[in-house]
């Protein structure tokens, strides 16, 4: 089984109030340096089977028709190691 992770942003031109109320709180809180924040959504998508190229293309078409608001947000697919490779990496 394998873990896919879908990336979803809102686009630049999008205004961020949420990320901007983040930004403006960082320095009272002591944190400076930080330019900027974009605040986001991370979906784990736990997929059965290996993650050929059909998966993909449905995980795709997940992440755009339900997922993500592709008119202010982007989206991006990850395919990460499954837990049990992970672990067993962990082991060697």
């Amino acid at each position: 089984m394998a873990r896919v992770v879908v990336d979803v942003m809102l686009k630049p031109e999008i205004l961020d109030p949420q990320g901007q109320a983040v930004q403006r709180a960082l320095p009272r809180l002591g944190f400076e340096g930080i330019a900027d924040v974009r605040q986001g959504k991370r979906f784990e998508l736990e997929v059965e089977g290996p993650v050929d190229d059909a998966a993909l293309a449905r995980i795709h078409e997940i992440a755009e028709t339900f997922l993500a608001n592709t008119v202010i947000e982007d989206f991006d697919v990850k395919v990460e190691a499954a837990e049990a490779d992970a672990a067993a990496k962990a082991e060697s």
